[in-house]
């Protein structure tokens, strides 16, 4: 190897700060992103009769029926929306009691 030649050393040198921004990227924007998507779908999963939920447009309601991919949100007595359970963004309050709800809560 001569002088001008450079060699491995050289070429890594060249890349290293590439590299070094590329794993910056992740741990700076990647990762967290995923970590707030897996709580999302944890809550979203958790999410059960009776929590008072924010939805994405701002209104705050409770969850009167949950289904599969969509839950009934009780927005105003006696006004219930369907909406898609991806749109929820908070869960306030898990232990409310649901507005329209005519069980007695047992106390144990």
């Amino acid at each position: 190897m001569t002088a001008t030649d450079g060699g491995l050393m050289a070429m890594l040198i060249q890349f290293a700060p590439i590299i070094a921004i590329g794993v910056m990227g992740y741990f700076l924007l990647v990762r967290p992103q995923m970590k707030q998507a897996k709580a999302h779908r944890e809550m979203i999963a958790a999410l059960k009769r009776n929590d008072t939920v924010v939805l994405s447009n701002g209104m705050v309601g409770k969850v009167t029926r949950v289904e599969n991919d969509e839950a009934m949100v009780e927005i105003a007595q006696g006004v219930n929306v369907r909406v898609v359970k991806a749109m929820i963004t908070q869960v306030r309050d898990r232990t409310g009691v649901a507005a329209n709800d005519t069980k007695q809560v047992s106390k144990a």
